[in-house]
């Protein structure tokens, strides 16, 4: 279980986890990553019970709860960005009330960050810190992730809402825009490769 490996990381010395989810059910706009009762607010209220000094991170995205395998509402082969931020927020509230200590949303849709800081600070979470996947580039990098997840896209690719590995500028623009729309920490993704 999920409380059973934090325990064996925390014996080993790691402090903090980044949970992922594989959920039951499936469907095209993701309804169950915001279901009180779903695989992370589960995971996250086990392993704070357990393990209270744990610092618990949820990865906030739709790609392993959609049904075509993207991370958001998709209309004719494209993903809607403003249909999905609401949805983002369903889940990120979820995660909050069940006590995550850090939200990471990883979708890489525009204006995530200023959409879930103003969402939560509503809902009084606006000490809930937000670790946003600020430069997440397309790369093939990603494979045995989304085989683990079982989050593969049926169709088409993500290279409209993750970032051309060449476009550093670009990197550099959407780190400063989420810096300014209220992200707290900042991830860069895959680092090996791109991080420099």
């Amino acid at each position: 279980t999920a409380v059973e490996k934090a325990r064996q990381l925390h014996e080993l010395g790691v402090s903090s986890v980044l949970l992922f989810a594989i959920p039951e059910f499936k469907d095209e706009i993701g309804t169950s990553s915001w279901h009180p009762q779903g695989i992370i607010p589960k995971a996250v209220r086990a392993i704070k019970k357990a393990l209270p000094e744990m610092l618990v991170v949820t990865d906030l995205c739709f790609c392993e709860y959609t049904s075509h395998g993207h991370c958001g509402v998709m209309r004719d082969g494209h993903l809607c960005n403003d249909e999905t931020l609401p949805n983002l927020l369903k889940q990120a509230l979820v995660h909050a009330e069940a006590g995550a200590d850090i939200i990471a949303p990883s979708g890489m849709l525009d204006g995530t960050i200023g959409f879930l800081r103003h969402g939560l600070d509503e809902n009084n979470f606006s000490n809930l810190p937000l670790m946003a996947y600020a430069a997440k580039f397309s790369s093939s990098f990603y494979g045995p992730f989304r085989d683990a997840v079982q989050s593969a896209h049926e169709y088409g690719d993500r290279k409209t809402y993750q970032m051309d590995p060449a476009n550093s500028n670009e990197a550099l623009h959407e780190v400063a825009l989420d810096i300014d729309e209220g992200a707290d920490m900042v991830m860069i993704k895959p680092g090996m490769p791109y991080l420099d």
